[in-house]
């Protein structure tokens, strides 16, 4: 028996067989879909934490629920002197739209990967290359975060971020982060972090800070239900993208953002009721379609 250059095998008895092909589906583009609304000294430390990307062949796509010029003027600072790409999704302000400007994304990108955060967040310096390396058909990526309080959030400098000290228990506990468990994740060890992936306990849910999937499958299920404001819209999502018959994948100990430190007026008992109501009828049903999303019913 041998095996031809072309993937067929040739038997002693004359006869060929084709060997299965197993293609690896990768991304072509990759979309940073970005969250934000009137903070944009946040969204520049963001910006600080996309500059120091390993892998730098990325757009960020920037979904903006309606901010005013001071975030326009940043971001046109940025498209125009970091080298950065970086397009700008607006509408005007009408409450709590977050929904509305994530799918107007989705629905007019043309990267065919997408990894969503919020303005809020800074990066890792692998984690695009993490997603991209974990990437998979029919599968989304739960990744994590690691929360930062106000202290910390506010001397963070662009050094500190382009440097890598930002990620290092030592340097934030000087700064005066409280010492953690959860500083755990941010041990760099390859083989730590693929047990820890095995370990935890926690779900491979959707969560907005730190998830990624291809377009085509966020289309699929008609992107985010519109119909839902702050708290659980992106686990509504998930639970659609599982219905669909995605897996999930547990990358939350290979890459993190900081998540840097805020208010939240927003919070609101009656909306979070809401939208757990809309989220277990989802669940109850296994509905793969929201009449509330991209496509409107």
């Amino acid at each position: 028996m041998t095996v031809a250059a072309d993937s067929s095998v040739h038997y002693n008895d004359g006869t060929v067989k084709k060997l299965e092909t197993f293609v690896v589906h990768k991304p072509n583009k990759i979309g940073v879909v970005i969250t934000t609304y009137n903070n944009p000294a946040w969204l520049e430390k963001c910006f600080w934490g996309w500059a120091a990307q390993t892998k730098q062949d990325f757009t960020l796509l920037i979904a903006d629920d309606g901010s005013t010029e001071a975030t326009r003027e940043l971001i046109e600072r940025y498209q125009r002197d970091s080298g950065l790409s970086i397009e700008h999704f607006w509408h005007e302000d009408q409450g709590f739209r977050k929904c509305e400007i994530l799918n107007k994304v989705i629905a007019e990108t043309d990267c065919d990967y997408l990894i969503f955060t919020d303005g809020d967040c800074v990066p890792m310096a692998n984690l695009v290359q993490v997603h991209y390396d974990h990437a998979e058909a029919n599968g989304f990526l739960s990744a994590g975060y690691f929360k930062l309080n106000m202290a910390v959030s506010n001397l963070v400098s662009q050094a500190d971020i382009s440097a890598g000290r930002l990620f290092e228990p030592d340097w934030l506990i000087a700064q005066g982060q409280p010492k953690s468990f959860k500083m755990a994740k941010l041990r760099t060890n390859p083989a730590y972090q693929r047990f820890m992936n095995w370990l935890t306990p926690t779900k491979a849910t959707w969560n907005g800070a730190n998830s990624s999937t291809w377009t085509a499958d966020l289309k699929a299920v008609n992107g985010f239900n519109e119909q839902m404001q702050y708290g659980g819209l992106d686990r509504e999502l998930g639970e659609r993208l599982w219905n669909k018959g995605l897996t999930s994948k547990q990358i939350r100990y290979s890459t993190i953002f900081m998540h840097l430190d805020h208010k939240r007026g927003y919070e609101q008992p009656d909306i979070w009721r809401k939208n757990n109501a809309i989220r277990q009828e989802t669940v109850r049903s296994k509905s793969t379609w929201t009449q509330h999303g991209i496509v409107k019913a």
